[in-house]
């Protein structure tokens, strides 16, 4: 089985990363969100077995592949070893399909993938080790390093490999909820106030004010900001449907979208 990266899906360098597009009152909001059909509760009623779970399964792998290998690349593997071992590591999620434990335990996409994914390395390394070892005998007596040295091989840098998964995944996250924004402006020919109103996000210094792009529209500000409104709104329903697609129950949803801001503000 071939896993193909959906590389369509990877955070260009200006990806917005303000939270005024989800905004505190999102945080907040406890309305309900569609839930019947979402991608990761099919998998998991399912348990991987109809047609329909393996969609949904495949559609989860191709969107969230970017995090698996940003964890990797930071756990020191090159860049070409990363895509092989992110490959494998789908590939075989997508064979076995096993979640009867995950299941009983209701869990999250994001924490069972990381999760699983160590477990795989743990599992390739042993393989791997098995081999080198031969009869079984130890190369090198790692007992015998001092605290020191121990000490001295410790990455210096304080962002772990699960943090960078997290941020990673947030990230991802996000840019799905605003392709689909785009597509849906798209589709309604208002790709030019798509692009306009997504300026308004980003809390940066140098971003248009909305009096100088209601004056690139052609709008009055009153105009600028019920459509800046909606837009803001719509974005906020987008990203409560795509974090629906991530869990197993309704009730993780607001959790999740907390966790998602904790890792943006971090």
């Amino acid at each position: 089985m071939i896993f193909s990266l959906n590389r369509g899906v990877v955070p260009a360098e200006d990806e917005v990363t303000s939270l005024s597009a989800i905004g505190p009152a999102a945080a907040g909001h406890h309305g309900p969100a569609a839930f019947t059909t979402t991608h990761w509760s099919v998998v998991l009623e399912a348990q991987g077995e109809s047609p329909a779970a393996k969609e949904a399964l495949e559609k989860l792998c191709r969107t969230y592949w970017r995090p698996v290998y940003a964890f990797l690349r930071r756990q020191g593997f090159g860049r070409e070893e990363a895509e092989d071992i992110t490959q494998g590591f789908f590939a075989q999620l997508l064979e076995r399909r096993k979640f009867s434990a995950l299941r009983e335990e209701k869990g999250r996409l994001r924490s069972f993938l990381l999760g699983a994914l160590k477990y795989f390395l743990a599992d390739e390394r042993r393989r791997a080790m098995a081999i080198k070892r031969g009869e079984g005998q130890r190369l090198i007596p790692l007992e015998d390093l001092r605290a020191d040295e121990r000490i001295d091989m410790e990455p210096a840098d304080p962002v772990t490999a699960e943090m960078i998964y997290e941020r990673r995944w947030a990230l991802t996250l996000l840019e799905q909820v605003l392709d689909r924004l785009k597509n849906e402006y798209q589709s309604a020919g208002n790709t030019g106030l798509f692009d306009s109103l997504k300026q308004l996000l980003p809390d940066e210094p140098g971003s248009p004010s909305q009096a100088e792009i209601a004056a690139q529209l052609g709008m009055t500000e009153n105009a600028l900001r019920q459509a800046f409104y909606r837009f803001r709104q719509r974005y906020q329903s987008l990203l409560r449907e795509e974090i629906a697609n991530t869990v197993a129950t309704p009730g993780d949803i607001e959790d999740e979208l907390r966790h998602l801001i904790a890792v943006l503000e971090a």
